[in-house]
């Protein structure tokens, strides 16, 4: 007896899906760009940051148990 309302209840929810996807304004191609540039950018300082506390905090490692 559940079956037959649980097979009513997929396609509403995947006209509901489609009808959502109407609704997101996607980016233009200028945009996409920018905010594409801004992750690489952002991505290559943090890695450079983290680097150098690696750098520091093996240096500080080193320096701790050679004495």
């Amino acid at each position: 007896m559940g079956d037959s309302a649980e097979k009513a209840k997929k396609p509403s929810f995947f006209k509901g899906v489609k009808a959502e996807f109407k609704k997101v304004i996607w980016p233009d191609k200028k945009s996409m760009f920018r905010q594409a540039v801004a992750v690489v950018g952002i991505s290559i300082v943090v890695g450079v940051i983290i680097a150098v506390i690696d750098l520091v905090a093996q240096y500080g490692v080193n320096f701790l148990t050679s004495l």
